[in-house]
């Protein structure tokens, strides 16, 4: 699977770089936050005396009310609002030659800020930004500010900036990692599909051919091969709900069991052709669970592929064996050579690689030294899920 991992700033410009997903509605809390801040406004207009225009300063400050509301949504918007209220205060500090002419509670600003960067596209960054650093300087000159306060304030900001960017950084790499967790996920349901449903179908397939055989030459017969396209039917239905069960759930749902090694000899029949022959040898019984089920899957696509594509196959082998530290499964088939070698790997070839490899096992399948096809895996016996 070959995954693409893009930056948060990507080969585009930053200009061209668009607003975050998943934006939060405004809620209670940010209500809560602007009825704060509306009742600070009030208390500190009213505890300090000494504040010049006292009144005009208070309802400047309480047009920051709405930006915190839009700060999410427009972003750009409600930056320029709050830092047009400090620019403004600014200007009237610079024409009359006052000193003190603001709110503490303006650092309510700083809010507004973080959510420009958290929230705003490249572009809104960008003009944003550059009208904060006009008003800040501005305001500094005002204020006429030591060193000291100037170095204390930039790093402030840029403290403001940087969490912004962080947090976002962040919630785009949780995004991008839910998203290939979802590809992933349609991957391994491509297969299982593939592998289960796949495999039920060719079987039904298979009795329906031999069951237009039979109904001329053998009529009493037909009743059997009807009774064994009903039940394969029945199963591939059956599986097919729980799967469809188990992605509409929400809650925590009881899993069947995986099929194993120890369900690998249903899968022998001697009663149609080609005749399915199952061996099991050494240790099977204490194999790590994601192995015993892929080497069940395997053993069942690879039977699937015989069936399909075996062209003249009477027997078709399922060997496994442990061999200290690995399980080594083959099937084999005495089908035509040269028809399976003109196969291209399909999705079953492909999603048999994949489950070995996965489990830090190997997959091999090809033509046989003394003819037919054969498929190999080797897994080892504690690989993990």
């Amino acid at each position: 699977m070959v995954t693409v991992r893009r930056s948060l700033w990507p080969e585009r410009s930053l200009w061209q770089e668009p607003r975050p997903v998943g934006v939060p509605p405004v809620g209670r809390l940010d209500r809560t936050l602007v009825g704060v801040f509306a009742v600070a406004v009030v208390v500190e207009g009213m505890v300090r005396p000494d504040l010049t225009w006292r009144l005009l300063v208070a309802v400047l400050a309480l047009a920051l009310a709405p930006a915190l509301l839009w700060r999410r949504d427009r972003p750009l918007v409600a930056a320029l609002l709050g830092f047009g209220v400090v620019l403004v205060l600014s200007v009237l500090q610079l024409v009359t030659g006052t000193r003190d002419a603001g709110l503490f509670c303006m650092m309510a600003v700083l809010v507004l800020l973080y959510s420009l960067v958290r929230w705003g596209s490249g572009r809104e960054m960008l003009v944003g930004l550059a009208f904060v650093t006009v008003v800040v300087a501005l305001g500094m000159l005002v204020g006429a500010a030591g060193v000291a306060d100037v170095f204390g304030g930039i790093v402030l900001l840029l403290l403001v900036v940087a969490l912004a960017a962080v947090f976002r950084y962040r919630a785009d790499l949780v995004r991008r990692q839910l998203s290939e967790i979802r590809n992933e996920e349609r991957v391994a349901l491509a297969r299982e599909l593939h592998d289960t449903v796949a495999h039920h179908v060719s079987a039904i397939a298979v009795q329906a051919q031999a069951g237009g055989v039979v109904a001329s030459a053998q009529p009493e017969k037909a009743v059997e091969v009807l009774a064994a396209i009903e039940s394969e039917a029945s199963r591939t239905l059956a599986e097919m709900r729980a799967m469809v069960r188990v992605l509409r759930e929400e809650d925590a749902v009881d899993y069947a069991p995986q099929p194993g090694v120890a369900d690998l000899p249903a899968l022998a029949r001697a009663d149609v052709v080609p005749t399915v022959v199952v061996s099991l040898e050494g240790s099977l019984s204490r194999l790590s669970r994601p192995v015993d089920a892929a080497l069940y899957r395997l053993a069942q696509e690879s039977l699937t592929n015989a069936v399909r594509h075996a062209r003249g196959a009477s027997l078709i082998a399922i060997d496994v064996c442990r061999e200290g530290d690995v399980v080594r499964l083959r099937v084999t088939d005495d089908g035509r050579t040269e028809v399976h070698a003109a196969i291209e790997p399909g999705f079953g070839l492909l999603g048999m690689a994949e489950r070995a490899q996965l489990l830090g096992g190997s997959f091999s399948a090809g033509p046989g030294p003394q003819g037919g096809w054969v498929v190999e895996a080797v897994l080892p016996v504690e690989a993990g899920a």
